[in-house]
């Protein structure tokens, strides 16, 4: 017997998928001038896409099996078929849950930050596009589908970093985010086409199948491939190069940065590069983990003279996107991409904290961003300052928290390769973690008050504090709920004879790899004691006096954007301004202005044959005889 299509508990996975998108419609079209019925779309979609998503789970199960429910989409003859589909297995429903569960937490509290916005429709119209389009990448069965969800997230990350249009610096930040990702994203077309000319499909199951058939075929252009289709992941995860979009997105408002930084856009080039793993060829895995590694290390480097609250929190997203990007390159076979996959989930929820109690700082200073005019906020707003403390905790990296369990996986995969120079740099990048960090909460939360706002801060309303008590605690726990074993046995089907108790859990990374665990609390110890040497009371930061070039180039973040507009930009600007010159004087004024001169010149002439003079056309008629005459005879 078949099951009708609406009695299929896939239907709930497709509900969830359009919600979002029927919600920004809605909002968009027929609501924007009421702001209660807007925001009740915009919530209520997620929410429900959240509770859906997880009784799905609960019907099907974290079965290792793949699920694929897909309709023909587009067909070219024999030699191209495109589907519209989901692909269901545990990376894919476990993401869903991460992504609608964080995004519905940041909806409820837009509610509080931008309740006097005027373009509070507008926010959440596109706050519901955003989470459809990454819910697409997440729930792709192929290529194709995916590559046209990771171009919507683009367009939506340009309004919501552009939300305030009027003001100059968030248009050129939506701008250059949106720029500088359609470079990464050119590489990834045609690692997509590549692929497709390569094995024939564009499905991951077939690939993946294609591939183990026949790895000869592959083989030959495997690392090109693979190093093409990571070129969208350094743009949409900001990693080197392409990572000087991230800070200036900063621009948008505060939830947007959470949204973007924790569980949708950024973490979407660490998803996709977990779900094409079995594409990626050794030497192809070698130059990511490189990549990732240098960004950690660059990105924690200039975090630590930032002074703005969100580029402190951005340059940690990057740093922490290394991370991520490090362990899938660190990845072989046998173990799969689930360290990667367990940081960015753990991730998600401390760093959506961070950036949701920054936002409750800005509010309750009135949007002052710099954190040496704060001070002395640890009693004014004790809600903001705990939950605010476990957050940095969790990204430390300090036992218990979740950030613990899942930075110790990545160090210990790095022993276990003997790669002992990214295990070194992963470790000195934890220290620099907990050095900047706690830097942070030192000037922002402690010491005297530095400037009136600062003096009359109180805490955030409850619709805001609330979302950030929930995140507190998934940092608290994320790292014991059996995360990792989710995604290991997705990836190579590993699975314990038998549960694990909860004290086994808590001291598992320590059993499993001692000197990545010790190494990184030490770390953490000495990034802890060094902030508070140099910041418990301080007035103004010590470093800029101390060491003035390094400070210097850390707060101009190594002068990359100027270099970039020096080189780059300028390059672009010549070829630009030559091309204009061509096209202008070549092609317009000689090519086409021969064309167009010469028939205007024709018609002038011919124009001066067409009097209207009886006269003068009797004697051009009689010159006209005699000329032929003289010719006829004179032969």
């Amino acid at each position: 017997m078949v099951t009708p299509f609406l009695m299929r508990p896939e239907l709930l996975i497709w509900l969830t998928l359009f919600l979002p998108l029927a919600a920004a419609g809605v909002i968009a079209l027929f609501t924007s001038h009421n702001r209660r019925v807007s925001a009740t779309l915009s919530i209520g979609a997620v929410v429900a896409g959240f509770v859906l998503s997880a009784i799905y789970v609960k019907i099907a199960g974290w079965t290792p099996e793949t699920r694929e429910v897909a309709f023909d989409w587009l067909s070219i003859g024999q030699a191209f078929h495109a589907e519209f589909g989901l692909r269901l297995d545990a990376l894919s429903l476990a993401m869903t849950l991460v992504v609608t569960g964080v995004a519905a937490l940041i909806h409820i509290y837009s509610l509080g930050y931008m309740r006097e916005d005027p373009g509070f429709s507008r926010f959440f119209a596109s706050l519901s596009l955003f989470t459809f389009s990454m819910l697409g990448i997440v729930l792709s069965n192929n290529l194709l589908q995916l590559f046209i969800c990771w171009e919507l997230v683009g367009v939506s990350s340009y309004l919501l970093i552009g939300f305030w249009y009027t003001r100059a610096s968030a248009a050129d930040a939506a701008k250059k985010a949106f720029l500088t990702n359609r470079l990464g994203d050119l590489g990834f077309l045609i690692g997509i086409l590549f692929a497709w000319a390569t094995l024939g499909s564009l499905n991951f199951g077939v690939l993946q199948e294609r591939i183990a058939a026949d790895t000869g075929i592959w083989a030959t252009t495997a690392t090109l491939v693979g190093l093409l289709i990571f070129c969208g992941a350094v743009g949409k995860s900001a990693q080197f190069p392409l990572h000087v979009w991230l800070p200036d997105a900063m621009e948008g408002p505060t939830p947007v940065s959470a949204l973007i930084h924790a569980a949708t856009m950024v973490a979407a080039g660490v998803y996709m590069l977990c779900r094409v793993f079995f594409m990626l060829s050794a030497p192809a895995l070698e130059v990511i983990a490189y990549v990732g590694g240098f960004t950690a290390l660059l990105a924690a480097v200039i975090a630590i003279q930032q002074n703005d609250i969100k580029r402190i929190l951005a340059y940690s997203t990057l740093s922490q996107l290394g991370y991520m990007v490090m362990a899938v390159g660190l990845s072989g076979a046998g173990s799969g991409p689930t360290p990667a996959m367990f940081h960015l989930t753990t991730h998600a929820f401390f760093k959506a904290l961070l950036f949701l109690g920054a936002g409750s700082v800005i509010i309750a200073l009135h949007h002052e961003q710099d954190i040496w005019n704060m001070g002395g906020l640890r009693k004014k707003t004790p809600v903001t300052y705990w939950t605010f403390l476990v957050g940095t905790l969790a990204l430390a990296g300090l036992w218990p928290f979740s950030g613990f369990f899942s930075k110790d996986s990545i160090l210990a995969l790095a022993l276990e390769r003997h790669n002992h120079l990214l295990f070194l740099l992963g470790v000195f990048v934890a220290a620099l973690t907990t050095f900047y960090m706690f830097r942070l909460v030192l000037v922002v939360f402690y010491g005297a008050t530095r400037s009136e706002q600062a003096g009359h801060a109180h805490e955030s309303p409850g619709v805001m504090a609330w979302p950030l008590r929930v995140l507190a605690v998934l940092s608290i726990i994320g790292g014991v709920i059996g995360i990792d074993a989710l995604y290991a046995r997705h990836f190579n089907g590993a699975q314990s004879e038998h549960a694990a108790g909860f004290i086994s859990t808590l001291f598992a990374p320590f059993a499993h790899s001692w000197v990545a665990s010790v190494a990184g609390l030490i770390a953490v110890a000495v990034g802890f004691f060094a902030a508070l040497k140099l910041y418990a009371g301080a007035d103004k930061d010590p470093l800029p006096h101390r060491f003035p070039a390094a400070s210097r180039w850390m707060r101009n973040r190594f002068y990359l954007d100027e270099l970039y507009e020096a080189t780059v930009i300028r390059l672009h600007d010549f070829i630009a301004a030559v091309a204009g010159w061509v096209d202008r004087w070549v092609i317009e004024g000689f090519a086409v202005g021969l064309v167009r001169g010469g028939t205007d010149l024709a018609g002038r002439a011919l124009r001066l044959l067409q009097t209207g003079n009886l006269q003068t056309y009797a004697f051009l008629f009689a010159l006209g005889v005699a000329l032929v005459l003289f010719f006829a005879l004179g032969r």
